[in-house]
């Protein structure tokens, strides 16, 4: 039976290999022009019901780093991954837990940890997202700064199959014996750099991970990765076996535009800038909006 599922693994991840080789060659981006591939989401042989919600979602073609990741990461293979915000890192991880999470059991399937509840809320509303045709599928966030009977009841009463948490307040209800993660299937940590890089969120982590069954896949995602963080990564990997993770980088400038992606600009006075934004808020329509800190547009640092 493992030798047939083995074969079967085989045979998907080269079929996506050769799909999407076949449209490198067709569509190869301008010098300074990241590569916007002409496969789509479908190429990856994703579950029905994930490819009806990306298509609610607007999304045609996957970017460099879901085109890189989404057909190793689908097949259980640890993901190392370093890609500038804004370039689907999180759409990854999410296609490939529930593209394999089995929610026949009621049971902690899929952990994300992160490094403040901002993020943790967020991951959550894309699992949401992208779980719309999975009914079964029950997703949670915990956090710090919050009752934590309140998790305790919620993980007691609706076992969730994905949880998204701050790695304080999932250290917390691991030590009160309320949250239990021998059935983990995926442990994901966003934002990497962040949760190691500080020692004391660093312990927490590695507290959580030990509680984890030894077979199980770990990906981890970051903008930023310095070499210490990097090889600490590769252990957390290496306690999986010894074989190393598919590991990714896209981190160059020439990544950060899209191929086909149209940029306008319009000169103002300070005094316009305001009305500006309100006129063309009012007259276009988004299917997606990045949130980010802006000088430019409004002469100081918001949010």
């Amino acid at each position: 039976m493992e030798l047939l599922v083995f074969h079967h693994r085989c045979s998907i991840l080269l079929l996506c290999q050769l799909r999407i080789c076949f449209c490198r060659g067709s569509a190869k981006a301008k010098k300074g022009q990241a590569a916007l591939h002409a496969s789509g989401f479908k190429d990856f042989l994703l579950k029905a019901e994930l490819i009806r919600a990306i298509v609610d979602c607007g999304f045609e073609h996957p970017s460099e780093v879901q085109h890189e990741c989404i057909p190793q990461a689908i097949l259980g293979t640890d993901v190392l991954c370093q890609a500038k915000s804004g370039m689907g890192k999180t759409a990854v991880f999410v296609l490939a837990c529930l593209q394999q999470v089995d929610s026949s059991e009621k049971a902690v399937r899929t952990l994300v940890i992160c490094h403040t509840r901002e993020l943790a809320y967020q991951i959550k509303h894309e699992f949401e997202r992208f779980a719309k045709y999975f009914p079964e599928i029950k997703t949670a966030v915990v956090y710090g700064g919050t009752p934590m009977s309140k998790d305790k009841e919620m993980l007691k009463d609706s076992c969730p199959h994905i949880l998204i948490g701050t790695p304080g307040r999932v250290l917390g209800l691991l030590r009160e014996k309320d949250l239990k993660l021998d059935k983990i299937q995926q442990f994901v940590l966003d934002e990497c750099d962040k949760c190691l890089d500080k020692v004391d969120m660093r312990k927490d982590v590695q507290q959580i991970f030990v509680e984890t069954p030894k077979k199980k896949q770990v990906m981890m995602f970051s903008a930023t990765m310095s070499a210490e963080t990097r090889q600490l990564c590769k252990k957390f990997m290496q306690e999986m076996g010894p074989s190393d993770p598919h590991e990714i980088r896209v981190d160059e400038e020439s990544k950060l535009t899209l191929h086909g992606l149209l940029q306008y600009y319009v000169k103002l006075t300070e005094k316009e800038k305001n009305r500006k934004l309100n006129d063309l808020l009012d007259a276009l329509e988004f299917n997606q909006a990045l949130q980010t800190e802006c000088l430019s547009l409004f002469g100081e640092r918001r949010r």
